[in-house]
């Protein structure tokens, strides 16, 4: 048997192992359940707050980015605002007014039509329990498929950009953009073993940097940490940077992206991809910061981070140390601590729109509405 074989085997069991320890470590600190007074009075803080800065025509910030608007409009619904609402409703009618002739829901003129229909359909979905979006969703969801990058676009499963999606179909797919058509298809019932979802699932583990048998870029071995970055397509690219090897830096926000995904996907906690990307989070976690990329995209990673830890549905993260993290606890505490006076919130280092208080504020709200108190703890 080689070494190679050997330091395989070696490195296999240790990721074991320490997922074991993850999932088993006693607690070092006790859980605290999020205080749901504090909470309550925090969203409301903040929902009035949008209800103040909504444009006339339904829209916030401005007509051109209605991605802001789909987002703070799935924030209010998801804070338990009604469909029926007047900001709710404004907010609504306004993404309805873009819809296209080809099902998607964009600003005529925008680039990024994968983005902005995809959380559009995120919004309608939450407010669909009656079924008036149906039939738009539908369209919609119909035209974010032919958006993904397959053989459609001409290219086969052996290209780096394979199963991806990006702002639009004229740019290269990144983990960003993917985690958003996966998160629409997913909030209108599109099953794992759906052809689009296993695609897209060779594009997402191509994102991590790990390799094996389902990543054999040549970025996959240069890091190998089990993190996420941006894209492989078009020469790879990762906001966090290289290093001296070229290798693509993992950071928090596309690994968090990047998890859920996968299990978006139909992995189980016992894939090895799974299992790569726990371990990293669990070196890496704090809510000071967006492990990789200091204070950019921080909003962006606190919402990521809280469905992701939604959908593991899991009460804590046990870190590598072994210390037992109560998340919603924790984010929740953070948040208020950081919170405006008008009951908004700002990134003071502006990257990806995060010196606008709507987008912000709807990120925080979106982070928020999977902080509730498990059961056991009410």
């Amino acid at each position: 048997m080689d070494s190679a074989h050997w330091i395989h085997r070696w490195r296999s069991a240790l990721a074991a192992s320490l997922t074991i320890a993850m999932l088993v470590a006693p607690a070092r600190l006790p859980a605290a359940a999020p205080d749901g007074t504090t909470l309550q009075q925090s969203r409301s803080r903040a929902i009035d707050f949008l209800r103040t800065t909504q444009a006339d025509d339904g829209s916030w910030t401005t007509p051109t980015v209605p991605g802001i608007t789909a987002l703070a409009t799935v924030a209010l619904l998801r804070n338990g605002t009604t469909p029926d609402d007047p900001t709710v409703a404004k907010g609504l009618a306004f993404l309805e007014g873009l819809s296209q002739d080809d099902g998607g829901i964009y600003y005529r003129e925008s680039r990024h039509r994968n983005y902005e229909t995809a959380i559009a359909v995120m919004a309608l979905q939450a407010a669909n329990a009656d079924g008036r979006y149906d039939e738009r969703i539908r369209k919609a969801i119909g035209f974010l498929r032919g958006l993904q990058w397959d053989e459609t676009e001409d290219i086969d499963p052996s290209d780096p950009a394979y199963g991806g999606a990006g702002y639009g179909k004229h740019q290269r797919p990144d983990l960003s953009n993917t985690q958003f058509f996966l998160e629409a298809l997913k909030e209108a019932g599109v099953e794992a073993d759906d052809p689009a979802m296993q695609k897209a699932l060779i594009f997402v583990s191509r994102c991590q940097n790990l390799e094996s048998e389902h990543n054999t870029t040549p970025f996959a071995s240069k890091i190998d940490d089990g993190g996420f970055y941006y894209t492989p397509a078009a020469g790879g690219t990762s906001q966090a940077g290289t290093n001296p090897d070229g290798g693509l830096r993992s950071y928090a926000s596309m690994t968090y992206a990047g998890l859920k995904s996968m299990i978006y996907a139909g992995l189980t906690k016992e894939d090895q991809r799974i299992t790569a990307a726990r371990e990293w989070i669990g070196r890496h976690y704090t809510l000071e910061e967006n492990p990789g990329m200091g204070q950019q995209g921080l909003f962006y990673y606190y919402h990521t981070f809280a469905k992701t830890m939604s959908v593991l549905g899991e009460d804590a993260l046990v870190d590598d140390k072994g210390t037992r993290h109560d998340w919603r606890a924790e984010l929740t505490a953070r948040l208020v601590s950081i919170q405006q006076e008008n009951g908004s919130w700002i990134n003071p280092t502006d990257r990806w729109y995060e010196g606008d208080p709507n987008l912000v504020t709807a990120y925080a709200l979106l982070a928020l509405a999977y902080c509730d108190p498990p059961e056991s703890s009410r």
